[in-house]
């Protein structure tokens, strides 16, 4: 900051307090305040003071900090927001309704909460940050953010339908899966009792799916009943691809639980649409028992295609992963052990001479929750009787199961010329992108609970997370260069072997995670602690004693690392107010 004096032709200079900041590479000034009526040895004082002398009279006589709200993340987030043009997607008309809906779904990127809680932290007296002040919903309270929640129901298949638009094209790969978050509350038709897929067990829940690219970029979100299996989910998803987004070639990618044999037949197929899934564990089986699969081949190759007429039409691509195939043979050999652990107190109980357990009906229980606990039950012959029990391992059993350790089968309706068999794997194994999607909504957006009470209000609050993670996603990939993600993945495949190989970090990657500083001799972060970084960059709110002059606002220098960041996001740190 400086004191300037302005020519002001017959009448005195003006006396203008001038800051200097530099942006898009170029130096920029602007007026903080006038200065005009202050008494010229006030001016002189801090004039003296901004060159870095001592003052004559004490600076802090003549101003004060009025309040500091955190700055810095707010001005990534909805930088990122609009240079998405998120905004115009929501509604192209400027609205304080446009503004709430993009202040929530900011709020939940920076500090994930309830509707309550991102009310208060937007509200004058109560701001957590700068993002009331910069979208000038200082007065909000929770009964706006549940209208406008009511206001962006009815807007979601238009917002979907640019996505769609702008991620998917024709011929494209999309992804899709299925999750489920914990439900609070008794009174949404959604909330029911079904598999949990977030861990959280004896809750009502709902189920959702989610349609995305093949780079895992979000496209769409619907929410089902809290008991509705996955495979039930599909036929919507497919009226959804080829009526409202109307792409007529597209190949849907979805695991084996979802795209079943009934799906493909009943809803995949007659759509015309493509696919890519895997045969389960019996189907599998079967081939190898056909002579089908060689497993002999594996010794050569780690994958190789074959037909089978009970796949007319398709093309089946075999693959093993060794890797894949240790850690199964580690996992099985835990279980059994685990069982003949339990399974040999059961007998001890029972050969015991002092109060054996006794009756077939008692040790059959004991020795049900065992092996139901573990699973292993198909590998154990067992015999129980009144007053004796014994059990083994089903050796043979076990070892044919053993010999398919690391194998899956993947099935495909596309052609060679249209994908190859790497190919049809890679694209499978994008389905990870998804799941990496359902982490972030499930931690990082922390989209559990879910208190609202409507249909309506639930389906909006899910919608919300999956734009919030959308931006997340978004800037993500544009600041990898300083998180812990890896900014050079294409000289990492480049390396990689084949498509069954575990995926490879580059070299880059590698030297972030041991040394934890980037190139620019930074530290490392996470998303999360980065933001948190960037809260730093406060908003303070200047006001002076002088009561004829206006406060001002006085952002925070960044430091080189905020910089850099910004930098990425190519965002300015002083958005909202330059």
């Amino acid at each position: 900051m400086y004191v300037a004096r302005v020519p002001n032709r017959g009448s005195p200079p003006a006396i203008l307090l001038r800051e200097s900041y530099r942006e898009d590479g170029k130096v920029k000034n602007r007026t903080l305040a006038n200065l005009s009526r202050w008494p010229e040895e006030k001016v002189e004082a801090l004039s003296a003071v901004l060159r870095g002398l001592p003052p004559q009279v004490p600076l802090e006589d003549s101003f004060e900090i009025a309040r500091s709200l955190p700055h810095g993340h707010v001005a990534a987030v909805l930088g990122a927001l609009r240079r998405l043009g998120l905004e115009e997607l929501i509604d192209p008309a400027p609205s304080r309704s446009r503004d709430l809906v993009s202040a929530m779904v900011i709020a939940q990127v920076i500090d994930p909460s309830s509707k309550l809680a991102c009310a208060r932290g937007l509200r004058k007296e109560t701001a957590s940050s700068s993002l009331g002040e910069v979208l000038s919903l200082m007065s909000a309270d929770a009964n706006d953010l549940y209208e406008a929640m009511d206001w962006l129901g009815p807007r979601q298949k238009k917002i979907e339908d640019a996505l769609a638009a702008r991620h998917l094209e024709e011929g494209t790969l999309v992804l899709y899966d299925v999750s489920s978050a914990a439900f609070e509350g008794r009174t949404c038709p959604l909330g029911a009792l079904g598999h949990p897929k977030d861990g959280v067990r004896g809750r009502l829940q709902i189920v959702y799916g989610l349609l995305a690219n093949k780079e895992g970029v979000p496209v769409a979100i619907e929410v089902f009943k809290g008991n509705t299996g996955d495979p039930k989910t599909v036929a919507s998803q497919v009226n959804k691809l080829k009526e409202r987004f109307s792409i007529s070639q597209i190949c849907l990618v979805g695991d084996r639980g979802m795209l079943t044999k009934a799906r493909l037949k009943d809803d995949v197929v007659p759509a015309e649409l493509d696919f890519i899934t895997a045969l389960r564990a019996l189907e599998i089986k079967s081939l190898v028992e056909q002579g089908a699969i060689q497993l002999g081949l594996f010794d050569e190759q780690d994958l190789f295609e074959i037909t089978h007429p009970d796949y007319p039409q398709e093309r089946l691509v075999a693959c093993k992963n060794p890797l894949l195939a240790k850690e199964r043979t580690r996992k099985r050999e835990s279980l059994l052990s685990a069982t003949e652990a339990e399974l040999q107190a059961i007998a001890t109980a029972v050969a015991r001479e002092n109060r054996p357990l006794r009756g077939r009906d008692k040790i059959a229980l004991r020795v049900g929750k065992v092996v139901n606990h573990y699973k292993m039950a198909k590998h154990f012959a067992i015999e129980i009787a009144e007053d004796s029990f014994s059990f083994s391992r089903k050796e043979n059993q076990i070892a044919t199961e053993a010999a398919l350790d690391g194998i899956y089968v993947l099935r495909t309706s596309l052609s060679r010329e249209a994908l190859t068999g790497p190919e049809v794997v890679s694209s499978y194994k994008a389905l990870a992108n998804v799941e990496r999607a359902f982490r972030g909504f499930n931690t990082d957006l922390d989209i559990r609970p879910i208190r609202h009470r409507t249909e309506d209000r639930v389906r909006a609050h899910v919608f919300l997370r999956m734009l919030s993670y959308y931006v997340t996603f978004h800037m993500e990939r544009q600041l990898a260069p300083m998180l812990f993600k890896d900014d050079d993945k294409q000289t990492a495949e480049a390396a990689r072997t084949s498509p069954v190989a575990p995926a490879l970090r580059s070299q880059r990657a590698l030297k972030k995670i041991r040394t934890k500083h980037t190139e620019e001799g930074e530290p490392v972060h996470s998303f999360a602690t980065l933001l948190k970084d960037l809260a730093t960059i406060t908003a303070n709110r200047v006001q002076p004693n002088d009561v004829d002059l206006p406060a001002f606002a006085v952002i925070t220098t960044p430091t080189m690392l905020q910089r850099r960041a910004f930098e990425l996001l190519g965002v300015s740190h002083r958005l909202g107010y330059a």
